[in-house]
């Protein structure tokens, strides 16, 4: 094998190599968010609540497709990671090929499908007449730019799986910031309505890709594949599929309820759907945090599994689940304390209706939350041990029983129906995933005294 540089994550103070590998992560989920809420924030302020409205419908609809890709990515990332902490180059380079040509290929498909599906799936989820023109033309210039998001979460994934989380968070930076710019002048300025925010997004998008791609060349070269490793690789492509299909499809689960659900949502009006746009646009920010934890112990997990660490590898799920507890008391703590100002940014001083309906939303969810936060770093530790069957199974577990209880609780109890619904499917996830981890440590024991 080749000599490269020395890896730190496999040795050292596991909690502070958490904490260091998270807070990047972290901050590039809240700044993932900001595409959405200042795209949220500038169509309210210049086009109006119709237009508000209609870019929250576009949002579940939209992270569908974006989370698709981006959990094929995540899955990609533990293979990439496994193969660095095992420190096998050349392997990392066939695979780093096999993930651009195949998951290319899949991105330029599903971007047709989608410019395809957009009016089809938008009457599916009872989108209101008056929204459909917004949220139709928003959607459109997205599917569009699916290969721009691809080749961004393909490259920061990369940099993240070798432990580098800094740099693709600098370029996220400047490009939210022209996001912010171009949102501007395209929505206020040229007027091009919701399909100018959204072609500011993909744009955007295009520079971060742009951006990790050429830090890749100049600072890891040898980690990029070259003519030699150019071809069909059979055992690459079936690990890429599996790992990356798996991540993808937990993904799609999850985003399929959510549209489901945005559905029972729709049923209640435009002023309950715009106080759950805003409600969700602060559950956002709220989730970032336990999504950037996750990431991080998957990364830190699955190097030292590729590297055959195992001891390392049960300290960081310890550690990973005690940084998680505490992150969700709290953040939710936080949450539910400035709800109504954090409402407030989106909706203004008026519209008592949304503001009432998102407000007992968030108050009600906030209670749950912990169980959310545990059921994130479980994920960060079975995506990391190659286990990428457990938070599939587990997510279809949890919108499951989310989509079967929203409508009756919604049409019932409104948005504070939804935030029980939602609680009681992280309840049965996370109840999943203690099982299954019950059910690993009860093997290892078994498999330790037949050695004996």
């Amino acid at each position: 094998m080749e000599k490269t540089k020395e890896n730190h994550l496999l040795t050292g103070p596991i909690s502070q190599q958490l904490v260091l590998l998270a807070v990047p992560l972290l901050l590039g989920n809240i700044l993932q968010q900001c595409y959405n809420t200042v795209d949220s924030m500038i169509i309210g302020r210049y086009l109006g609540m119709d237009a508000f409205a209609a870019v929250g419908i576009a949002g579940t609809v939209m992270n569908l497709m974006i989370f698709i890709l981006n959990g094929f990515c995540t899955g990609l990332s533990v293979i990439f990671s496994m193969l660095y902490g095992k420190a096998d180059w050349k392997e990392f380079r066939r695979e780093m090929f096999t993930a651009v040509s195949c998951g290319g290929g899949a991105a330029a498909a599903l971007s047709l499908i989608f410019l395809a599906g957009v009016r089809p799936v938008l009457a599916l989820i009872r989108t209101p007449e008056e929204l459909m023109g917004y949220t139709v033309e928003y959607l459109q210039v997205i599917a569009a730019g699916l290969i721009a998001v691809y080749a961004y979460n393909l490259f920061s994934g990369i940099l993240r799986s070798i432990g580098n989380t800094l740099a693709s968070l600098l370029f996220l930076l400047f490009s939210v910031a022209v996001n912010m710019v171009l949102d501007l002048a395209f929505v206020a300025g040229l007027q091009w309505g919701t399909a100018g925010a959204a072609l500011a997004t993909v744009l955007a998008q295009m520079l971060s890709a742009a951006g990790c791609c050429g830090y890749l060349w100049c600072c890891h070269r040898d980690l990029i594949f070259t003519g030699k490793e150019v071809g069909f690789h059979a055992d690459l492509l079936r690990k890429t599929l599996r790992f990356g299909a798996a991540s993808a499809l937990q993904e799609s689960n999850l985003y399929i309820g959510k549209m489901l659900v945005q559905g029972a949502v729709n049923l209640l009006g435009t002023g309950a759907i715009a106080g759950f746009t805003a409600a969700l646009r602060l559950e956002g920010f709220c989730n970032s945090f336990g999504d950037g934890g996750a990431l991080a112990m998957s990364v830190l997990i699955s190097q030292n599994h590729g590297a055959g660490n195992p001891e390392r590898v049960k300290e960081s799920l310890k550690k990973g689940v005690k940084f998680h507890v505490i992150l969700g008391i709290v953040i939710p703590f936080l949450m539910y304390l400035l709800t109504v100002p954090g409402l407030r940014l989106f909706l203004g001083e008026g519209n008592s209706e949304a503001l009432e309906q998102g407000r007992s939303y968030l108050q009600l969810i906030a209670l749950f939350y912990i169980l959310c936060f545990v059921g994130s770093a479980l994920v960060g530790y079975f995506r990391g041990t190659g286990k990428v069957h457990v938070p599939v199974i587990g997510t279809t577990l949890n919108i499951t029983t989310r989509v079967l209880l929203a409508y009756p609780m919604t049409q019932r109890f409104g948005l504070a129906g939804l935030a029980v619904s939602t609680g009681i499917g992280w309840m049965m996830v996370v109840s999943y995933q203690l099982l299954n981890l019950r059910m690993i440590r009860k093997n290892a024991g078994k498999t330790r005294n037949a050695a004996y």
